[in-house]
């Protein structure tokens, strides 16, 4: 006898998502850029949908985002580099970025994830955008 699993109601940000992800679709030419933000970490990826490929990605777990995030604070007067703060989704962007270029990707889709585009989803889009990525 199979029993029936209960429904569980979508969170408003996976309703956000699954809305946004009918429009922004990744192609080889102009891949999406994908971020998730935890409520530690943040994570991109740029991901080229036609062949289910991660071109390039960035988190705050990275070494070299690391790094950056340690520089950007001293650069700002932050005595710590928290890896939940804008200063690290900004880190994220930039190396992320320098990433997609290596990859030679120049143009990406922004796929923001369902969340509110705010905080460090802002700082992280802005710092990619300087960097010379082209949304």
């Amino acid at each position: 006898m199979a029993t029936q699993g209960k429904k569980v109601a979508a969170t408003s940000r996976e309703k956000r998502k699954l809305r946004i992800r009918k429009k922004v679709v990744g192609t080889v030419a102009r891949p999406r850029l994908s971020i998730f933000r935890s409520s530690k970490h943040t994570y991109a990826q740029v991901i080229a949908d036609d062949g289910h490929k991660t071109l390039a990605s960035a988190s705050t777990l990275d070494k070299d985002v690391q790094a950056e995030i340690a520089k950007l604070a001293k650069g700002e007067g932050v005595k710590t580099g928290s890896t939940k703060s804008i200063v690290a989704a900004r880190a994220v962007g930039i190396v992320l970025a320098n990433r997609s270029k290596a990859a030679k990707v120049e143009s990406v889709v922004f796929d923001r994830n369902g969340f509110l585009y705010t905080g460090r989803v802002k700082a992280l889009a802005d710092a990619a955008r300087e960097t010379g990525l082209v949304f």
